[in-house]
């Protein structure tokens, strides 16, 4: 089969690399030239994800894998095509469709009857059949569901384990017709293979939603679980706080009960998933109260963080302090909504030096985000963790000379590395 994927990003490489691996023929899409031309060299065009590295030299190697910035061109050539395009929201909580809007142009221009089409990108609940298809079938003067197939099927990856996740987790797929979503399970089956998972409901492999819609909100409703699930997680550690609770303690007890799930506290995780998609479902459900409450609540975390920190040390004002991790998670090269950015904002806004540090990106890099480098061993007085980078986990106070204040803002480091530094958690405060 002859597959395009438009958008080479750090899901849609893997994801057009993993059909590559099956055998089938596959064209990579993508705008930027530069890693266009990296990915014709067998040279992945970012770091950390695991496995990449080999199956993309290998697959380019025996040419089952190529790139172009030729979308239309490579559509017309393909008998299915898969979107990986980033959607983001603005700051009023409104889709962006800019970049999705011009893909489908480009891939309606080459579309040709009997093609497959599939949105991965998570979508507001409707987009797939009431966006998306009508700009198809506008541009191309082709039907959906009659000329060509449509079906919308959810990533459900993380970047750093994105083979390993394809492989764990059901592929859902859900079309605009009963037709689509046939032609869409026959499809991923044809280029996913898939773990054993005698814990689930039905054997693990491509799961039939019935509608695109219901593919839609399954993806929606499993980010915005998440998003909720860490809201509450967050109100409690901040109660704790109060209450002198260690609210590790707490979660922990909690979730040895069956059938509970308490995600651990801590500054607001970033990425395109958490801060993003439920802002996607707000848009389709503007009165869901207890959503909007949690992502509010999940955004006041870093600010949160600045604040148990001045606490600590009675002023920020020419303080000098350290962040530590630019990633929104840790292992990941990846500043997407990371906390970093309202974490500094806040720091800076109560009069504190800012410097930052992360193990994955270079000096010029930090710089090019408009932070200092902190240099490890330079003399700080405060210090908030904000990514979870492994690197982190046994760090000492030998470290930060002249350290006082310790906020680890993801429950990373050992506090007994820090003897006589009133070191703190979100939730509890260890004084040691």
């Amino acid at each position: 089969m002859k597959i395009a994927v438009v958008a080479l990003g750090k899901i849609g490489l893997p994801l057009a690399v993993q059909f590559a691996m099956k055998g089938h023929h596959v064209i990579g899409c993508d705008v930027n030239q530069k890693a266009v031309d990296l990915i014709n060299a067998g040279t992945e065009p970012f770091p950390g994800e695991a496995h990449l590295d080999e199956y993309l030299k290998k697959t380019v190697a025996s040419g089952h894998l190529v790139a172009t910035t030729d979308t239309k061109t490579a559509v017309a050539q393909c008998e299915a095509v898969v979107i990986v395009v980033p959607l983001f929201v603005d700051n009023d909580g409104i889709p962006d469709f800019g970049w999705m809007d011009a893909a489908t142009k480009d891939i309606a221009e080459g579309l040709k009857p009997g093609t497959l089409i599939s949105y991965e990108t998570t979508l507001p609940v409707g987009t797939t059949r009431t966006r998306f298809a009508p700009a198809l079938e506008k541009i191309s003067g082709l039907k959906a569901g009659v000329d060509f197939h449509l079906v919308f099927s959810p990533e459900r990856v993380l970047t750093g384990r994105v083979f390993a996740d394809l492989r764990k987790y059901p592929k859902l797929v859900g079309g605009i017709d009963a037709a689509s979503t046939k032609a869409g399970i026959d499809f991923y089956k044809a280029v996913l293979d898939f773990d054993d998972r005698p814990d689930l409901t039905q054997a693990n492999g491509v799961w039939d939603m019935g509608s695109a819609e219901a593919s839609e909100m399954a993806k929606l409703a499993e980010t915005t679980y998440r998003d909720v699930n860490i809201g509450l997680a967050n109100q409690f550690a901040i109660f704790a706080e109060t209450a002198n609770i260690d609210i590790a303690k707490v979660i922990s007890a909690s979730n040895s009960q069956p059938f509970s799930h308490i995600h651990q506290p801590g500054i607001a995780v970033g990425g395109h998933c958490i801060p993003i998609y439920p802002r996607f479902y707000l848009w389709n459900h503007p009165e869901a109260t207890v959503v909007r409450a949690a992502r509010e609540a999940n955004a006041t975390m870093p600010a949160h963080a600045v604040g148990m920190l001045a606490g600590a040390l009675g002023s920020l004002k020419d303080k000098t302090v350290a962040v530590l991790g630019i990633s929104y998670r840790g292992g990941v090269k990846e500043s997407a909504f990371s906390g970093i950015f309202p974490t500094v904002t806040a720091l800076k806004a109560a009069g504190a030096n800012v410097l930052v540090h992360d193990p994955m990106y270079k000096d010029e890099e930090i710089t090019g985000y408009g932070f200092t480098p902190f240099s490890m061993g330079s003399k700080v007085e405060g210090l908030i963790l904000q990514a979870d980078h492994s690197e982190y986990k046994e760090l000492t106070s030998a470290s930060f000379p002249g350290v006082k204040a310790v906020i680890d803002g993801r429950r990373t480091m050992n506090p007994s590395n820090f003897p006589g530094v009133d070191f703190r958690v979100i939730g509890a405060s260890i004084n040691l």
